[in-house]
């Protein structure tokens, strides 16, 4: 069974209705704020809407169902993380951004080390960005490939053309509102999702339930130590600091919240994101182990060795009637699309923000910029969409997603939590951080070969730690205390 004209139909008309978002806010921006913050003045749900589809990239959409297919349900965790990340970043984050007024994140960490450390951390949020919009890609582009039988290289161009478009035309505005659809289509396909799930697997949610705990896939409350398997306290401890990391530091997220007109509308959009991550997470996983249990009690439904990451659309496509498939890979569609505008979006403004305007020494225009931002937002698509055909060699998508953050995101945090936890924590003793970091989790990654889910918080816990005892060892002033959390009250509030 393929594609049927119905199911093309109902994709193209999505993807053309994203294009036409981004055609109506064209031309709209008449300066770089509107573009890249779209004047600040954003409603607070459309950016919580916004925030939570971009960081739910395909990566997580079929990314989660494949590890709970092929593994177990041990990333629930990330469930009760989220809620409990959220304080943290409303209390030790936010504040600093609202009251400086940033455009990006990086900006506060100038402030706070000088503008050798924030071209650092800027350098670093780029890479680690580009080889996750590669993911972002690849992903969908795997769905549609297997469920149209168009060639892998044909499906990844094509979806690396439809984000950049609209988001080149439209800026930050246009990629808030298309989020907002995609969020929706995504949560509608998810739910649908599971209910033909309990439909078809004999016995609905008891059979799921058995059927999965009896091949061990709802082993969660298992806290044994392994370097070689995803348990539960391995994933909290993981999560805690990569949703501190997504939501707090980088700037596909603080953009969004930057948006917003207030500091009590960014503590809605946080709240608001982790009661959704508290149930979609749920959902997606309980999709995992349904898609188990079916394919369990129907072992000739499925070839043998079809890879993990594409059990989900090959299930949509084989298993569903004829339109209510086109509309579930739409949302695969959805996920990726929304993620990728906003990372194109970001390594734009960063590009800009964060080495441009600081390594100018005239003065220009602030059209020129504009300009510059939407060629640099189609740059950023084509180098995305090459990244994408480099992330095919991986076998595992969430794999090759954490493999890339963890490299240069986990440095990037710590050298945040450095900065607003210490004020004798020093930049150069940072920097050797990173130098010992960076190989080691290389070294973790390809020759001790431990599960993926340790390699954020090592490339982070390494970072940190040197950076922290080796700064006490290099002389300096200690900071200002305005810029630590310990003295953040005699910032100046510029709402």
């Amino acid at each position: 069974m393929m594609f049927s004209p119905l199911n093309y139909a109902i994709l193209f008309i999505y993807l053309g209705a994203m294009l036409g978002i981004g055609w109506l806010f064209a031309g709209r921006q008449k300066s770089t704020e509107d573009f890249f913050l779209a004047g600040r003045k954003m409603p607070w749900l459309v950016v919580a809407m916004s925030m939570y589809a971009s960081l739910t990239s395909a990566v997580t959409y079929m990314g989660l169902p494949s590890a709970a297919y092929q593994e177990n349900i041990s990333l629930i965790v990330v469930c009760i993380i989220s809620p409990l990340v959220a304080p943290v970043l409303i209390y030790v984050f936010y504040p600093f951004y609202r009251r400086l007024h940033v455009t990006t994140s990086y900006e506060y960490i100038g402030l706070r080390f000088g503008r050798s450390a924030r071209f650092s951390v800027s350098g670093l949020f780029i890479l680690a960005r580009l080889g996750w919009l590669g993911t972002v890609i690849y992903a969908p582009a795997v769905a549609l490939s297997v469920v149209t039988g168009l060639p892998l290289w044909a499906s990844i161009v094509l979806m690396g053309l439809i984000a950049t478009g609209y988001t080149a035309l439209g800026g930050i505005s246009a990629d808030i509102w298309t989020d907002v659809v995609q969020f929706v289509i995504m949560v509608v396909g998810a739910a649908w999702l599971a209910l033909t799930l309990i439909h078809r697997v004999p016995g609905g949610v008891e059979g799921i339930i058995s059927t999965a705990g009896a091949a061990g896939h709802l082993r969660v409350l298992d806290w044994h130590f392994s370097l070689y398997e995803m348990t539960g306290a391995v994933v909290a401890l993981s999560f805690f600091f990569q949703l501190m990391q997504d939501y707090g530091t980088d700037q596909v997220t603080v953009q969004r919240l930057m948006t917003t007109s207030s500091f009590r509308g960014v503590v809605k959009a946080i709240l608001f994101n982790a009661i959704t991550d508290f149930l979609i997470v749920g959902l997606l996983l309980f999709i995992g182990i349904g898609m188990f249990a079916y394919y369990a009690a129907f072992p000739a439904l499925i070839p043998a060795d079809i890879p993990g990451d594409r059990v989900m659309p090959y299930y949509i496509i084989h298993a569903l009637p004829n339109g209510v498939s086109g509309l579930l890979v739409t949302a695969i569609f959805a996920a990726a699309m929304s993620s990728m505008d906003s990372g194109i979006s970001s390594l734009a403004t960063v590009v800009v923000n964060d080495f441009v305007k600081p390594l100018r020494t005239r003065i220009v225009d602030d059209r020129q910029d504009l300009k510059l931002a939407r060629w640099l937002t189609l740059a950023f698509g084509v180098a995305a969409t090459a990244v994408a055909f480099y992330i095919s060699s991986f076998e595992h998508i969430i794999k090759a997603y954490t493999a890339i953050i963890s490299l240069f995101s986990g440095p990037v945090l710590a050298l945040f939590l450095l900065g607003i936890f210490s004020r004798h924590a020093r930049f150069p003793a940072w920097v050797l951080g990173c130098v010992i970091a960076i190989p080691a989790t290389l070294c973790i990654q390809y020759v001790v070969k431990v599960h993926w889910v340790y390699y954020f918080p090592f490339s982070f816990g390494v970072t940190f730690l040197i950076g922290l005892i080796a700064g006490f060892f290099i002389k300096g002033e200690p900071a200002d205390p305005a810029l630590t959390i310990w003295g953040r009250g005699k910032l100046r509030d510029v709402q």
